[in-house]
């Protein structure tokens, strides 16, 4: 344990913005790597230091037992956390008459209900330190909604999430050092989407980036959003 590094626990860490996120903080954070296939987290964790500097947790973030013992075992790993970035998420085609019930409702439960979950796990200890920030990933289509978009209504429930937990925390006398910053990426191109993008859109390192940017503000700074779309996204 490197007692004198920041500690960040990250959901949806094994690919994407998540795993871009992880290697970009590295060389000065501590990590706390989730995610809910073993393989990914844990080759990465290998990658960053191994575990003095970050550990993998095998998470399903909607389900309350493996989040509450996801954010307990950071907390016993590194002795707290400093940031959380609830950033595990998935998407559907979009249609109405499309993708299956049962797709519709795990990609609901994870959007929605994951950073809830997330966040119920994780305040308690950023309010025991007393400050801490919160990251959660929403979308442009959590600030625009998309044709025959479900996956726009879980990203606008994202960011409304974001910012109720802003609004609690401006509330407590405990709560008031924590910040909170909800990111919001345009066209990104990551293995989210199955026919990926390609060099007009975002890298996820460009997500990475901003995450960085919002934490490494002072701490009288409340980032509370940032979207970001490539130069040739329109919507």
């Amino acid at each position: 344990m490197n007692s004198e590094r920041k500690t960040m626990l990250i959901t949806g860490a094994g690919t994407g913005i998540g795993a871009a996120t992880a290697r970009i903080l590295s060389e000065s954070w501590n990590l706390v790597l989730a995610g809910r296939r073993p393989d990914p987290i844990e080759s990465l964790a290998d990658e960053l230091g191994g575990a003095s500097r970050a550990i993998a947790i095998p998470c399903d973030v909607t389900q309350w037992d493996q989040v509450e013992a996801m954010a307990r075992r950071g907390v016993e790993a590194f002795g707290g956390l400093d940031a959380v970035f609830a950033n595990a998420g998935f998407g559907a085609t979009r249609g109405f008459l499309e993708e299956t019930p049962e797709h519709w409702e795990s990609m609901v439960l994870t959007n929605v209900l994951g950073p809830a979950l997330t966040i119920r796990a994780t305040l308690p200890h950023l309010l025991e330190k007393g400050e801490g920030h919160f990251l959660i990933t929403s979308s442009v289509a959590g600030r625009r909604s998309l044709p025959g978009s479900l996956y726009s209504a879980t990203k606008f429930a994202a960011t409304s999430i974001g910012e109720s937990l802003r609004q609690e925390l401006r509330g407590r006398e405990d709560g008031n050092a924590i910040r909170v910053t909800v990111i919001e990426p345009g066209m990104v191109d990551t293995p989210f989407f199955e026919n990926r993008p390609g060099s007009w859109a975002l890298r996820d390192t460009d997500i990475a980036d901003a995450v960085r940017w919002a934490i490494g503000t002072p701490p009288s700074v409340d980032v509370n959003e940032i979207l970001i779309r490539p130069v040739g996204q329109a919507v």
